[in-house]
């Protein structure tokens, strides 16, 4: 009985300290999982190794990491939640904030008027009015950012949704890593 309640305190032990290795060190932790993980039974594995990730779309790493593969022109897009919508955006390094559009805003919930358009902004596309806005929160996969600065144009201005340095700059790194790119909270 005393053994089997030793036992039992180890096991509890191990189990509670998950987290605090995990939260201290997740590359290590990753790896052993990994390792782990590799270790299986030869069917899984095979069945595993068979499932391969659909190009274009955002994969969740261990953590608060994802990958986002170029694309064919060397774009970095994939699909985003803003305030809890799901909206499909391009990364854009050269973009000071995250830029929706006007039809955009109104979807996740931004409240403008026609006076609120007071910006001059320069785009690849010209000079052009904008508002600025914030947008709640801001996910990928694990990754989330509340409070982010954006800055909304009308819709013939952006067709799309940039996710520029206002979101980028709040990650702990963000690189490119293998013909994609690498984000990390």
């Amino acid at each position: 009985m005393l053994r089997n309640l030793i036992l039992l305190g180890a096991v509890a032990g191990i189990f509670a300290s998950i987290p605090a290795i995990y939260q201290r060190n997740p590359q290590a932790f990753d790896g052993m999982l990994r390792r782990v993980l590799t270790e299986e039974a030869p069917q899984t594995q095979h069945a595993a190794a068979s499932v391969k990730h659909a190009p274009g779309r955002a994969e969740t790493l261990l953590g608060r990491k994802v990958r986002i593969p170029s694309d064919g022109r060397g774009h970095y897009s994939a699909e985003f939640k803003l305030n809890g919508r799901t909206i499909h955006a391009m990364v854009d390094t050269g973009a000071t904030f995250v830029a929706i559009n006007e039809s955009t805003a109104r979807r996740i919930g931004l409240k403008l008027s026609q006076s609120d358009f007071r910006h001059r902004v320069d785009t690849a596309n010209g000079t052009t009015a904008a508002a600025a806005g914030t947008i709640g929160n801001l996910q990928i996969g694990r990754i989330f950012v509340e409070e982010v600065q954006a800055v909304v144009l009308k819709d013939e201005a952006l067709s799309g949704t940039l996710v520029g340095m206002s979101f980028l700059s709040r990650l702990s790194r963000f690189e490119m890593e293998n013909g994609a790119l690498l984000l990390e909270q």
